[in-house]
């Protein structure tokens, strides 16, 4: 298969995408699935890389995974393998995520060392120590995780950070535990949420309280259910920039307003005006844009994928604009390509653009100062990862000239059907 795009720029970019489900919420409900005692079903269902990588992973471990447009079906293992092979290796970081149901399920487990994107540290150490928590022995060594228990225990389990991964590790091993356990300083992400959703409707006790806790009853069992993804916000954002940044005007549908608040009203005081029904939104900005200053944070904040499409919009915003990146402290390696294609960025490890946070005074680069309107041209970019690659495809589609992406299957292992849903929006895109 090709793994580059030859992109044209065509004009503004208009029309109508449907995002379906996020690849973020889909691989942990298809974890959550192998606990039930039963099948579970998943509908709008993302077709998109990690989606396959996850089902193989299943698979290995004795799961069968069927896939039809739009909808997959997980029977649970009758005969479980607990460990993961370290084939699986670096792909992505679902396979620490079954340390906990495997241990349920068997009593051991062993899962390979984790990959996904190089946008800084996601370290393990939080999904170990929940599991220490609930009673079971670890062994970190260099190839992955190795784990044993006669039955994991309720505890109480604190989060220093509410990690996303941490916190949907730790729902899915306190689910089936003895007794009570609660998660202190967790992360309230809709995808975390939508996980402690599906998890009720398999039959888990699950409730939310204020302060970042949630509480989980463990149960002796849990079924099978069936649930429908909420659609992806990454993906609208993305889209929406897309259109803004061409001059154009792309309808996203398929993603509710709640889940996009704050990059809504960031778009709206950039000067864009951004129309919402109970379907659909569109953004569009005759008068232009103009520059702002913004920080990325956890849930409700500015979500940190959102600024990958974000400064490419900076570019083409009038004035000087800054982001300050709080969540990872390595997530401006795909700001190079922009400057290769005329961007003019500036990269400091100082805190700009909001109160200082926990990168302070540490060498890491997370905040950027970007001068608009930039005249970006066409060039040769190697993707390094899934947002990044949304950046210079839409960077590509503003520039001046043609331009070469390489490494698209990071985009593909992300985002839905990519090259179809741009093409549909007018944008001249070739696979070579």
């Amino acid at each position: 298969m090709s793994d580059a795009w030859q992109i044209e720029p065509s004009g503004p970019l208009r029309g109508e995408v449907e995002v379906r489900g996020s690849k973020n919420a889909v691989t942990k409900h298809m974890i959550a699935a192998i606990m039930g005692q039963g099948p579970s079903t998943i509908t709008n269902v993302p077709e998109v890389g990690d989606v396959e990588i996850t089902a193989r992973i299943l698979e290995a471990v004795g799961a069968r995974v069927e896939q039809a447009e739009g909808m997959l079906t997980v029977h649970p293992p009758d005969s479980v393998n607990p460990l993961v092979p370290l084939s699986f290796s670096g792909l992505n970081r679902i396979p620490v995520l079954l340390l906990g149901p495997l241990l349920h399920l068997t009593g051991e487990a062993f899962v390979p060392r984790v990959g996904g994107d190089r946008i800084g540290s996601r370290p393990v150490n939080f999904h170990v120590k929940a599991l220490r928590d609930l009673g079971a022995e670890i062994e970190v060594t260099d190839d992955g995780i190795a784990a044993r228990c006669s039955r994991l225990r309720g505890a109480i389990i604190e989060l220093p950070y509410p990690s996303v991964g941490a916190t949907e590790s730790a729902l899915l091993s306190a689910a089936l535990a003895e007794g009570k356990s609660v998660i202190r300083g967790a992360a309230t992400e809709p995808e975390v949420l939508e996980l402690a959703l599906f998890l009720q409707r398999m039959g888990a006790r699950i409730e939310l309280r204020p302060d970042r806790r949630i509480v989980i009853e463990g149960v002796p069992t849990l079924r099978g259910a069936t649930t429908r993804l909420q659609g992806d916000r990454n993906e609208a954002f993305s889209y929406l920039v897309a259109g803004l940044i061409t001059g154009g005007e792309v309808r996203v549908v398929g993603c509710a307003q709640d889940r996009l608040v704050t990059a809504i009203t960031t778009l709206m005081r950039m000067g864009a005006r951004v129309d919402v029904d109970d379907h659909s939104m569109t953004a569009s900005a005759p008068d232009g844009l103009h520059a702002a200053a913004v920080q990325t944070d956890v849930h409700p904040g500015f979500m940190t994928d959102w600024q990958t499409p974000l400064m490419v919009l900076f570019t083409q915003a009038e004035g000087m604009s800054v982001l300050h990146e709080t969540v990872y402290e390595d997530r401006f390696v795909y700001v190079a390509a922009l400057q290769k294609m005329g961007g003019e960025i500036e990269l400091f490890s100082s805190c700009l653009g909001g109160p200082a946070c926990r990168f302070y005074e540490s060498s890491s680069v997370h905040s950027a100062v970007v001068r608009g309107m930039s005249k970006l041209h066409g060039a040769e970019v190697d993707i390094p990862d899934v947002r990044a690659g949304f950046s210079s495809v839409i960077a590509a589609a503003a520039a001046e000239g043609p331009s070469l992406l390489r490494g698209v299957h990071h985009l593909e292992r992300g985002y839905h059907r990519p090259a179809e849903q741009l093409r549909s929006l007018g944008l001249d895109l070739k696979t070579t």
